[in-house]
């Protein structure tokens, strides 16, 4: 059934693939702002229409929403190299989009870590962009706040998965700590149905199953049983998580964009990035993934991808082809 146009920003991005794939197979028009040639590998069998720029550019975005039904803004820094970055990408940018959405309904895709901007330049700039853009637009907003996403393509979780194979010991923080997560097509599918939703001006967090979230221990154990291995749980300390990401200042100092910082570890030890019942929107998707089958079909990605050797995912490749074998 067609739908109308979305317009969207972050369309090459690891959420933004595939929101643009979920669209057009709902039967939305899809024109993407990008600032490279988008062909992707997950945009088989459809075409979107192209603006050449970025948010820097006034005509392209013009270009971008002329005529648009709806106006997802996707794109975002989830790591910098200077904290500035933060602000002009997350916050400027998001002000820069709803300046120019017109009368189109506006659907922001911010982060779960905006509820709590103290803790890191990031969260503070994604509430930031959150009020920059209800203070242009008003009604016309739906505010999305994902937590963790995880899925094939994400490079931030690869090192998860390459310790749970090959160290004796994983780390566990916060005893406490609860932690929703998502994949990235449930998360998808949960954006594009926003997309089709009459917009209230209302913000709302996306989740799993278990939107009450998942202790650290839950997830190392099973990211381990989804790779094969049985390494040792250890409580880490959160002056050492502190101590390890303040080395990471050297990084940036040396040109590089960490995506451990001081900020990220005090987001890493807070203890409660749960989904409350109120935060969530009635009427989506359920998901298709809870986290052992979602961790193990990211394994086998990483492993048909050469991300990750093949000795390393026999496990995965056994859940995901024999789901059966996993209770």
């Amino acid at each position: 059934m067609a739908r109308g146009l979305a317009a969207l920003t972050g369309a090459t991005g690891f959420l933004g693939r595939q929101v643009a794939r979920e669209l057009a197979r709902q039967g939305w028009r899809v024109r993407v702002l990008t600032r490279r040639d988008p062909i992707h590998a997950d945009w088989r069998g459809f075409e979107p229409e192209v603006v050449a720029g970025d948010l820097s550019d006034p005509a392209a975005l013009a270009a971008l929403t002329r005529g648009a039904d709806v106006v997802i803004h996707a794109a975002g820094l989830v790591k910098a190299r200077r904290l500035e970055d933060f602000a002009r990408v997350n916050a400027e940018g998001a002000a820069t989009i709803a300046a120019a959405a017109g009368d189109a309904h506006l659907l922001l895709v911010s982060s779960l870590a905006a509820r709590e901007p103290q803790l890191s330049p990031y969260a503070a700039s994604k509430r930031a962009g959150e009020d920059a853009a209800r203070a242009l637009v008003g009604d016309r907003l739906t505010v999305v706040r994902p937590p963790a996403i995880y899925g094939p393509g994400d490079r931030e979780i690869l090192p998860l998965f390459r310790a749970a194979a090959r160290t004796p010991v994983l780390p566990v923080f916060a005893d406490h700590a609860r932690t929703a997560l998502i994949h990235v097509e449930d998360a998808a599918r949960q954006v594009a149905a926003l997309a089709d939703m009459t917009p209230q001006g209302a913000t709302h967090a996306l989740s799993d199953s278990r939107p009450e979230g998942y202790g650290w221990a839950e997830i190392m154990r099973t990211a381990a049983e989804v790779m094969g291995g049985r390494p040792r749980l250890v409580r880490t300390p959160g002056a050492v998580v502190h101590g390890l990401a303040a080395a990471s200042v050297l990084r940036r100092l040396a040109g590089g964009a960490p995506i451990f910082t001081p900020g990220k570890a005090r987001e890493l030890l807070h203890p409660d990035w749960s989904v409350a019942p109120h935060e969530r929107a009635a009427g989506l998707p359920q998901p298709e993934f809870d986290l052992s089958t979602g961790l193990a079909q990211t394994a086998r990605w990483y492993r048909a991808a050469g991300w990750l050797p093949r000795e390393f995912v026999t496990a995965a490749l056994q859940t995901v082809e024999n789901p059966e074998l996993h209770d």
